[in-house]
């Protein structure tokens, strides 16, 4: 599916989940309606039925979303074109769960893991602890080899895999992600006509009067009006 307009009304909008926003992510409460609010499209009824159910729903807790946001820069640290927060990356998760159900226990579950494993090996939650520390599991998971490893982490790997696959889906489908691959889409050019060389190759030519009427460039931005009957007016 495309990001859809997911993040219109995630439930952030509660005061609580607002403060852990405007504190984590270092943005203001302002930000956070625009950036929930700003994205309309054309829905059919029974889609929107079906967005309005998932928006007043809410899966992750504020502690899940922090941890969340953490896991997701290091996977995709930010750099000159914009950041996870940039492209909501999290906002797109947390819609992710709720669309497509069989996601909720597997992320879930990860998240449950990683500060287990966190405080298992470092006394503290995945959050609170240092950068290195914090890659030091994910290079366990990220890099797996059963045949090194002591420990079985396929579940781990494969909640990691889902993690980081959704973060780049995320990223790399917003206005940053699409900007940093320089994708341009399709752009309308100048037709000016077949190519000279071309018409002499067959020995054609255009008309003058026709050229100057049906490839004149002065008229490109202009845009078609028709009358009541369906005449062209312009």
């Amino acid at each position: 599916m495309n990001r859809r307009d997911s993040i219109k009304n995630l439930t952030f909008l509660s005061i609580g989940a607002g403060l852990l926003l405007e504190g984590c992510y270092g943005i203001s409460r302002e930000k956070i309606k625009r950036s929930l609010t700003r994205y309309e499209y054309g829905r059919t009824p029974e889609e929107k039925l079906y967005d309005d159910k998932l928006f007043a729903e809410k899966f992750f807790t504020n502690q899940e979303l922090f941890t969340l946001d953490k896991i997701c820069n290091l996977i995709l640290p930010p750099n000159e074109f914009g950041s996870i927060r940039d492209a909501e990356v999290v906002q797109l998760i947390e819609f992710m769960a709720k669309d497509i159900p069989t996601y909720k226990e597997p992320l879930r579950n990860g998240l449950i893991w990683i500060d287990n494993e966190s405080k298992k090996r470092f006394n503290n939650l995945f959050v609170d602890c240092e950068i290195a520390q914090q890659k030091n599991i994910f290079d366990e998971i990220a890099y797996y080899d059963p045949n090194k490893s002591i420990s079985d982490y396929s579940e781990p790997v494969q909640w990691f895999n889902l993690v980081r696959n959704l973060t780049m889906t995320g990223y790399f489908t917003s206005e940053v992600g699409i900007n940093e691959l320089g994708y341009k889409g399709n752009i309308p050019n100048i037709w000016d006509g077949v190519p000279q060389d071309v018409l002499d190759q067959y020995g054609l030519e255009y008309d003058k009067d026709w050229l100057e009427k049906f490839v004149d460039q002065s008229k490109r931005n202009i845009i078609a009006e028709w009358d009541d009957e369906g005449n062209l007016l312009t």
